[in-house]
């Protein structure tokens, strides 16, 4: 069974910062793209970001550009989510996904595109 494990969530107040990592230490990331999805109670599972296996392409979805940033660490195979300027709209559950492959879907935001997930690390954002 693949693993892929979500860390650094947590407590912040609107306007702070907050960085998530997940690791997935059984693919090989040349063959992943990896990618962040969030749901919040009684919402559909949305896209947030998604990353090609060489970080030459990225996808973030509206909500959340010019806020947060999606990053790999190949080598330690370690994806991240660098969250700025928190709003309380961002609480949500924060799951990582890897999609076979390397690349990110044309368009993105389809968890189905997906084969791997973590159990999610949760973000709260206080008004």
């Amino acid at each position: 069974q693949v693993h892929v494990v979500e860390s650094g969530g947590g407590l912040v107040r609107a306007g702070g910062s907050l960085r998530l990592s997940c690791t997935a230490s059984e693919l090989d990331p040349q063959n992943y793209a990896m990618a962040w999805f969030r749901q919040a109670p009684g919402k559909e599972r949305e896209g947030v970001a998604c990353i090609s296996w060489s970080s030459s392409s990225t996808s973030l979805s509206d909500s959340v550009k010019g806020r947060f940033t999606i990053s790999r660490d190949n080598a330690k195979r370690t994806y991240y989510l660098q969250m700025n300027s928190l709003k309380p709209e961002d609480t949500a559950m924060y799951y990582c996904a890897a999609r076979e492959g390397g690349y990110c879907p044309r368009v993105f935001g389809r968890p189905d595109d997906f084969v791997y997930w973590g159990q999610g690390t949760q973000v709260t954002v206080s008004s």
